[in-house]
């Protein structure tokens, strides 16, 4: 059964860098696409990034492009959230999923973690 657990999420300054990391329990990490969402207080949960099986290639939400960078490293079941620049607005709970999706812009998540809470403060 394939499970999620992300980790890195804490307090930072308006500014500050970020790194989250999520890894992967299941019988084949490759066989998904990953993606990062994330939840405010208040709000719906949005996507944030997304990147494929072979970690070659990325889709962006347009309020973190730029500023947040996606990765993955299959061999250690591993998907990464670079996040800088960040803003207050970047506060939320982030969450990675496990993917079924063949095109990135098109997310189609099966599995969820439990999430990661950032707080940016201005």
């Amino acid at each position: 059964q394939e499970q999620l657990v992300e980790s890195g999420g804490r307090l930072v300054q308006a500014g500050g860098s970020l790194r989250l990391s999520c890894t992967y329990s299941g019988r084949t990490f490759t066989k998904y696409a990953m993606d990062w969402f994330r939840q405010a207080p208040g709000k719906e949960r949005e996507f944030v990034a997304a990147i494929n099986r072979a970690g070659d290639r990325t889709y962006y939400a347009d309020s973190v492009k730029g500023r947040f960078t996606i990765s993955r490293d299959n061999p250690n079941n591993a998907v990464y959230l670079q996040m800088n620049s960040l803003k207050p607005e970047d506060t939320a709970v982030y969450y990675c999923a496990a993917d079924n999706t063949l095109i990135l812009q098109k997310s189609a998540p099966a599995y969820w973690g439990l999430g990661t809470q950032v707080t940016v403060s201005s």
